[in-house]
Parts: structure tokens; C-alpha cells; sequence
């Protein structure tokens, strides 16, 4: 029986740390914990080029600048297999949208619309909105980091965006520091004589 030639294509490497629910990946653990356990000889080296620093924490991210635990980035051939085979995969998930009536513009992701699912979040985790049947959840630090994202995004886009997309980050992100601002002013304030109750008097 004649064996089958292997067609010539590509590999595709899974380069993330992280796996869609936020976990780290098993084969990234497996691969920190081999880093980890250096021979003797290997740590006092390691400890005389970084000055005697502490050793990295394995699930901690890189500081700011720091790029020499980071996988290699991708080839120009990776990039582009890879960027040709999402949109043949897009493609054909618009085909299927619009055979079931409805128009594939309307998933478009557009600077607009990632800006809108941002400001929702930030006013999820402020309180100040709601999924229906739930209630009012805060969560100031994660309103505010989602709040550094967007001002973030103002700095990193500065004189890249249209005149409608500048005015539609600035208008965001001004209303979300002003409800951030209110809504830590409120949670710093003591409770008032009676509120808890509801009764101002006897």
C-alpha cells in the first residue's frame, strides 16, 4: 500500500499566552515551569546579570518595555497565511448572515461601535446601567481601567481619527470620567442619619 505524499501548505503556530476564558495555556505553563527550575549554575549567572533581582513571578505580564520573555513575533509568510485565512473564514460567515435575511454591515466592527461596547462597560461597572432582570453591580476598578482604555485610545489615535470619530471619543470620554467622578464622590460620602431605613425622623 502506497503512502499517502503529504500536500505542501503551512503551519500554524499558536503563539497566545492566554486561552479565550483568561487562562493561561497548558502548553505556556508547561514551558514557564522549564524555565523556572534552572541548574544552580545557570540561577547565579541569571542573578549576576540582572544584579540579584528577584526571580519573575511565572503568571505575572512583562513590565512596560520589557520584551525579552515574549514569544518572536510572527513571520511576513505567518502574518499573511494567517490574515488570508480569517478572511476566507469571514467570507464565508457573511455568505451564511445574508442568506438567513439579515445584512453582514450590521457585525461590522467599526471605531464608533468599539468605542460604544467600551462606554457600556465603563457604565456597567459604575452601576449606572444594567443587564435586565439584574441588578446594579459597581466595580470602580475595573470602571476604571476600562475608563484608561478609552483615554488611552484618545492618545494612541491623536490626529489619525475623522472629525466625527475624534468627537464621538471626546464626548465618551468625557462623560464617563464625569460619571466616575460622581460615582467614587458618593461612595466616599458617609451614609446619611436614617437613609439605611428610609425614616428622616422617628
Amino acid at each position: 500500500m502506497t503512502e499517502k505524499k503529504r500536500e505542501p501548505g503551512f503551519t500554524v503556530t499558536d503563539r497566545r499566552l492566554f486561552t479565550e476564558d483568561g487562562e493561561l495555556r497548558k502548553e505556556v505553563g508547561e514551558e514557564s515551569e522549564k524555565k523556572a527550575a534552572p541548574s544552580p549554575a545557570a540561577k547565579e549567572s541569571a542573578a549576576a546579570e540582572r544584579g540579584g533581582a528577584s526571580e519573575k513571578s511565572v503568571a505575572s505580564f512583562p513590565a512596560a518595555g520589557d520584551v525579552g520573555d515574549a514569544p518572536a513575533p510572527p513571520t511576513a509568510a505567518e502574518q499573511k497565511a494567517q490574515a488570508d485565512a480569517y478572511n476566507a473564514s469571514s467570507k464565508e460567515l457573511d455568505s451564511r448572515v445574508e442568506m438567513s435575511g439579515r445584512s453582514a454591515k450590521e457585525f461590522e466592527m467599526t471605531f464608533e461601535r468599539f468605542l460604544a461596547s467600551l462606554y457600556m462597560t465603563a457604565m456597567l461597572q459604575l452601576g449606572l446601567m444594567h443587564q435586565q432582570g439584574e441588578q446594579p453591580r459597581v466595580a470602580i476598578i475595573g470602571a476604571r481601567q476600562t475608563i484608561d482604555t478609552i483615554s488611552l485610545l484618545a492618545e494612541k489615535t491623536k490626529g489619525n481619527l475623522t472629525p466625527t470619530e475624534e468627537n464621538f471619543l471626546q464626548n465618551s470620554l468625557y462623560e464617563v470620567r464625569m460619571a466616575y467622578v460622581e460615582v467614587t464622590n458618593a461612595l466616599a460620602r458617609p451614609p446619611q442619619p436614617g437613609a439605611a431605613t428610609g425614616t428622616g425622623g422617628r
